[in-house]
C-alpha cells in the first residue's frame, strides 16, 4: 500500500462547468493546478462539497478525477478524490476507479439517506466501500451540518482504526475544537475542513487542513499558520479576524460552494470554473 503522508493546505477545488452548457469544463484543469502551485499549494481534494461531487453523474466524476491526477501528476500534487453522497454501487464504483487511477487517497461520506445511528453502523458502511480500494489510504468526511451524522469521533477513530486496515483518518469539518484535538494522534492525519477556526486549530496541534479559501486567499492561511508557529499569537488572531470577515463578506452573495465560487472567479477570472449546478444558484 502506498504510505500517505501529508502536512500543509490542500485545496478543495471547485469543478469547472462550461458557461454555455453546464457540462464538466476539464480543460480549465491544467490552468487550475498551475495557478495552485503559483500560490504554493500542492495538493487538492476532488470532487468534495466545494466541488460538487454530489451533483455530479458517476462518469463526470470519474472523469474529473482522471483529469485532475494527470494533471497534478506532473507537479508532483497529492491528489484525494471524495467518493461518498452517492447510491452504494456507485460509491463501489468509484472507490474502484480510484484505486485504478492511483490517486493518493479517498475520502467518503455517510451513507446520506438511511444515515448511520451508531459508530458501529458507520464503521461497517465505511469497511464495505474501503474493501474496494484497500491498496488507497482511506479517509471519512465528518461533516455533520450537511450529513447529519454527529458521532464522536475520537471513539470513532479508535474503531475504525481496527476494522479497516487501510483507514488514515478524517476530515473534520466541524466547529467544536475540543472534539478536534482529541481526534489527534500520532500516526491519523486530521484534516481541518472548518476555515473560521484556522488559527485556534493549530494552537490545539492541526497541521493539516482543507479549506475552501484556500483556492480563492491561500496567502491568509499561510500567514495564520507562520503567525502561530512562531509565537505571534495578536497577529495571528488579527488576520484570522479579517478571514472572517472575508468569508462573511462572500456569503453575502448566497450559499457557501456558490458564494465561494463567485469569489474565485472574481480573483482568478482567467480559469473557466462556470456557475454552481441546481439547487445550488449561481
Amino acid at each position: 500500500m502506498k504510505p500517505f503522508k501529508f502536512t500543509g493546505l490542500m485545496a478543495p477545488v471547485f469543478t469547472p462547468y462550461s458557461y454555455n452548457n453546464g457540462k464538466v469544463n476539464v480543460d480549465a484543469i491544467e490552468p487550475y493546478v498551475n495557478l495552485l502551485k503559483t500560490n504554493h499549494v500542492n495538493g487538492v481534494l476532488v470532487n468534495g462539497t466545494t466541488g460538487e461531487g454530489m451533483l455530479m453523474t458517476t462518469e463526470e466524476r470519474m472523469l474529473v478525477t482522471e483529469y485532475w491526477q494527470r494533471s497534478c501528476q506532473k507537479h508532483g500534487f497529492t491528489v484525494m478524490v471524495q467518493i461518498g453522497g452517492a447510491p452504494y454501487p456507485d460509491v463501489v464504483q468509484l472507490a474502484r476507479h480510484a484505486s485504478k487511477t492511483d490517486v493518493d487517497a479517498v475520502l467518503c461520506l455517510p451513507e446520506l439517506y438511511f444515515k448511520p445511528k451508531s459508530i458501529e453502523q458507520l464503521v461497517t458502511y465505511l469497511k464495505g466501500v474501503a474493501m474496494h480500494c484497500p491498496t488507497t489510504s482511506f479517509f471519512y468526511y465528518h461533516i455533520p451540518m450537511f450529513t447529519g451524522v454527529d458521532l464522536h469521533m475520537p471513539t470513532f477513530l479508535d474503531h475504525a482504526e481496527r476494522e479497516i486496515p487501510n483507514f488514515r483518518g478524517i476530515k473534520y469539518t466541524s466547529g467544536d475544537l475540543e472534539q478536534g484535538c482529541a481526534c489527534l494522534k500520532k500516526g491519523r492525519t486530521i484534516f481541518l475542513g472548518a476555515d473560521t477556526i484556522l488559527c485556534g486549530a493549530v494552537a490545539v496541534g492541526f497541521d493539516s487542513f482543507i479549506m475552501t479559501t484556500i483556492n480563492i486567499c491561500p496567502e491568509a492561511a499561510f500567514e495564520i499558520i507562520a503567525d502561530m508557529d512562531r509565537g505571534a499569537l495578536k497577529e495571528a488572531r488579527e488576520k484570522q479576524r479579517l478571514l472572517n470577515a472575508r468569508i462573511a463578506e462572500i456569503l453575502t452573495h448566497g450559499d457557501w460552494v456558490s458564494a465561494m465560487k463567485k469569489a474565485f472567479r472574481e480573483r482568478f477570472p482567467s480559469i473557466q470554473v462556470g456557475i454552481t449546478r441546481p439547487p445550488l444558484n449561481m
